[in-house]
């Protein structure tokens, strides 16, 4: 089993059946559904109302046990926490956010978190440079989400390896790891979304690091595309995949946690529960690495 951990909503078609064929012909077995993006993001999508935007991700998930319904909330927005109480109720699996104008530290966006965390669902941050045509990498640099250490019980991923912020994305992982091991029931848990971000002639580069620096990585760690549910990319999440199995290979990452990244982690980060929790097993992925044989 492969799950793509970042599936935007953006444009092309609107067709579930189409995307879903995509989805298989890309031999990707489902994955987290980003819904539009709220009004403070005119430049990726028409202005409309939260239960619309709300609405719309979870029929593009209805009825597929394997696609998970991430609603994309601003909580700078004056009625961010009346959207956070609407989508739990109505079966949201988590949240998306972009901290384009504001830190991610920022009383009021924190204050959304608390109430995320409350409610049991985690949160996908964007990190590292974003190409949004306006001065606005200055709040998604890695080291400025140091601060949701603080939100205990919430589970979060950064986004991308953070670009080109890798090494610091790193080290604030390995920062709340820390945190985390010492208290555990007080300070949020971080993952790592591998998405691209990292462009192919330094992906190698961010995998050794990320994968070599000797912290606890492999239960934190998931793939993630970026395609578009209505358009979905199959050959270009092939390529990044068999790219992807090549390094590991390299770094002799062993089947089980190729299991955890492609699958395994993901569910964690949806559902929670310890890294040990027996989540379902999920096949062996393409350009697993082979043991050695007996000489």
């Amino acid at each position: 089993m492969i799950l793509d951990g970042h599936i935007h909503i953006l444009n092309g078609t609107d067709d579930r059946s189409v995307f879903q064929s995509k989805l298989r012909a890309a031999s990707i077995d489902g994955g987290i559904v980003l819904s539009l993006p709220p009004p403070s993001f005119p430049q990726l999508a028409p202005r409309m109302p939260a239960s619309i935007r709300l609405n719309g991700v979870l029929d593009w998930c209805q009825g597929d046990k394997n696609l998970y319904p991430f609603f994309w909330i601003d909580p700078l927005e004056s009625h961010a926490l009346r959207q956070v109480a609407d989508a739990v109720r109505l079966g949201i699996r988590g949240f998306k956010v972009i901290s384009d104008r504001f830190d991610p530290g920022d009383p009021r966006a924190m204050k959304i978190y608390r109430t995320i965390a409350a409610a049991g669902r985690p949160i996908l941050f964007h990190s590292g440079i974003l190409w949004d045509g306006k001065p606005s990498s200055v709040h998604t640099r890695p080291l400025n989400f140091e601060a949701l250490m603080e939100v205990g019980g919430l589970r979060f991923a950064l986004a991308h390896i953070g670009w080109p912020w890798c090494e610091e994305l790193i080290a604030v992982y390995g920062k709340l790891l820390n945190a985390h091991s010492l208290r555990r029931d007080q300070v949020a848990e971080m993952f790592i979304d591998l998405t691209p971000g990292t462009p192919a002639i330094r992906r190698e580069e961010a995998l050794t690091l990320l994968f070599k620096i000797g912290y606890d990585v492999a239960s934190n760690v998931f793939f993630g595309a970026d395609c578009r549910a209505g358009d979905y990319h199959g050959k270009w999440v092939k390529d990044w995949i068999r790219r992807d199995n090549r390094i590991y290979r390299k770094l002799g990452l062993k089947a089980d946690v190729l299991r955890r990244i492609y699958a395994d982690n993901l569910l964690r980060f949806i559902h929670g529960g310890a890294a040990s929790r027996n989540l379902p097993r999920p096949d062996a992925v393409e350009e697993a690495p082979r043991k050695p044989k007996r000489s």
